[in-house]
């Protein structure tokens, strides 16, 4: 069976349970036969469109800042400019979500510090690929590509994803729906790139926002950034504890653990003034 075939196979196996809109998808890598296979696996899908294809960096960064796709298979090792100077040169708003696709699989940890949603090695198969597609439907649908609301203030009208909506609350979109979220019962938040995920109980909320801009308009007394990925809601730590390795976490009343590398001391001091 070849590739087209194979991810025909994989893809029809099961129902849609995603969004219906067509992913815009932005392809960038310096080998041609590459982003031909991977083009011609993702024409397959109607709910794929590959709208761009790019063969080295500055290219890619002027394609992403005109196109504006909500996605990007992003090789790494490209002459001149790498796949992380690329993300490096564009604004917030310009940057699509991203799956890296490369030969080599030492950049993993960089790619996930990153906030790539994937990290696939070439070549991609078919049903690693279908795997790689539903999990980006998913954050899509949860709110990477949540349109600007001009009828909100705050930050969905600069980022499109989450606002403050006056003191002690956000308003989050997701799949066409539109929800509050009150300060207090965010658990903690966790940094996606140019994106935030409000963890609140067993949901997770996705916003357009970074996290010091989500450090602005939080209240200073409750919440504390605790690493760089990191904020946590202060009353919802239960205990401080020791992790492997040196590292350390905080235990939050429904027993989820965030890690810590900023000072143990000074999460401590700021838990009992409390």
């Amino acid at each position: 069976m070849d590739d087209d075939r194979a991810y025909t196979a994989a893809n029809s196996s099961q129902p849609r349970l995603f969004c219906m809109k067509p992913i815009r998808i932005l392809l960038v890598d310096d080998e041609r036969i590459g982003r031909s296979r991977l083009r011609r696996m993702l024409e397959r899908d109607p709910l794929l469109e590959v709208v761009g294809e790019c063969a080295e960096g500055t290219a890619a960064v002027e394609a992403m800042r005109e196109l504006r796709p909500d996605l990007c298979f992003l090789d790494i090792n490209m002459p001149g400019m790498n796949g992380f100077d690329v993300l490096d040169s564009l604004r917030p708003e310009d940057q699509p979500a991203v799956i890296f696709v490369t030969a080599y699989d030492e950049h993993a940890v960089r790619a996930f510090e990153a906030a790539a949603l994937d990290y696939l090695l070439k070549p991609v198969s078919p049903e690693r690929l279908k795997k790689t597609l539903d999990r980006a439907r998913a954050r899509l649908d949860a709110g990477l590509s949540s349109p600007p609301d001009s009828s909100t203030n705050g930050l969905a009208a600069s980022r499109g994803g989450g606002a403050a909506v006056g003191p002690g609350r956000f308003v989050v979109r997701s799949g066409g729906r539109v929800s509050f979220v009150a300060v207090e019962e965010i658990d903690w938040i966790e940094a996606a790139g140019n994106y935030a995920i409000f963890h609140v109980g067993n949901k997770s909320h996705m916003v357009r926002e970074t996290m010091s801009g989500l450090e602005t308009q939080l209240p200073a007394d409750g919440f504390m950034r605790v690493s760089r990925s990191t904020i946590v809601n202060l009353r919802r730590v239960k205990e401080l504890c020791s992790q492997p390795v040196g590292a350390h976490a905080a235990v939050l009343v429904d027993a989820q653990r965030v890690p810590i590398t900023r000072s143990l001391r000074e999460v401590a001091d700021r838990l009992s003034a409390l």
